[in-house]
């Protein structure tokens, strides 16, 4: 039987609670949520926090809304509570199409939008989907918050801009307001349904007329720093919409990706799929960008 090591555990309350009891127990405590990745490294004694503080019973970390131009998700919302969000998905389908393919119902029952961003593992299908959105996480600590863009979020596997002491409470997403129409997808493929990705890519463009005024491309599982492809990004911008556009764009993103050899597949096999998957995740969502049906 797997057992973690000792621990002492706290209930937050609030926001001020939490940091507080952070503070008093130190860089060794950590913050949980639903624990589906924690909770197994701690029985592993691959970690071995000196304290869990507790926040399942911050309600204020639970809104899901529109707040002047952003659409403002909550860290403690769930996968579940995302995916049948209307709102959610009438502004960023993206949203609905990732959380689709995290894991199975009882993870998405249980786990947190931003208990998965805090995790950064480099196979998190949510991050590449809000990498893609160029959204934003606020981060408070005991002198008080600061956005930070998701794009800057991520250091490196496993890291990310939340210092010792301070907590993630939200994560927001620009809605555009200008002319410019917006449209958003992921795709992924995975061994089996609710499996880590063997590669997997979430597009969102604004369109201009037929041309692309902005672009957002973020892939999972294959080495993408920060989960975004600049260069296919550069490549899009100020061209048109069209199929040449977006073929090109997943030729380059698989280019500067960097992915690894393991049981899940070789390189030149992930790199097909990045190619391929950019390229789908980018055709939905000009579809979308433009009116169609896209599925």
């Amino acid at each position: 039987m797997q057992v973690p090591a000792h621990f002492e555990y706290e209930r937050a309350t609030d926001v001020e609670n939490a940091l507080a009891l952070l503070a008093r127990y130190g860089p060794e405590a950590r913050v949980v949520a639903g624990g589906h990745s924690l909770l197994p490294m701690m029985k592993l004694r691959l970690a071995t926090p000196d304290a869990l503080i507790d926040i399942n019973d911050m309600s204020e970390l639970s809104h899901l809304g529109v707040d002047g131009d952003e659409l403002v998700i909550g860290a403690l919302v769930r996968h579940a509570e995302l995916l049948d969000a209307p709102l959610a998905g009438s502004l960023f389908p993206i949203l609905h199409d990732v959380e689709q393919v995290i894991a199975d119902p009882l993870v998405r029952n249980r786990g947190t939008v931003g208990g998965s961003l805090c995790q950064a593992d480099p196979s998190e299908d949510l991050s590449a989907a809000f990498a893609a959105l160029r959204a934003s996480v606020v981060i408070w600590n005991a002198e008080g918050s600061r956005t930070v863009s998701v794009r800057d979020f991520f250091l490196g596997p496993y890291d990310t801009a939340v210092a010792a002491g301070e907590l993630l409470t939200e994560i927001r997403v620009p809605v555009s307001t200008g002319p410019a129409r917006h449209g958003s997808a992921f795709e992924k493929v995975a061994r089996r349904t609710g499996d880590w990705a063997l590669a997997s890519a979430g597009a969102a463009v604004w369109l201009e007329g037929g041309t692309v005024a902005e672009a957002g491309i973020g892939l999972a599982a294959v080495g993408a720093p920060r989960f975004v492809a600049t260069e296919a990004e550069d490549h899009l911008r100020g061209r048109p919409a069209d199929e040449e556009s977006i073929a090109e764009a997943g030729r380059i993103a698989a280019e500067h990706c960097d992915p690894v050899a393991d049981q899940r597949g070789p390189v030149d096999y992930k790199r097909h799929l990045v190619a391929e998957l950019t390229t789908r995740a980018l055709r939905r969502a000009v579809a979308r960008a433009s009116g169609g049906a896209a599925t």
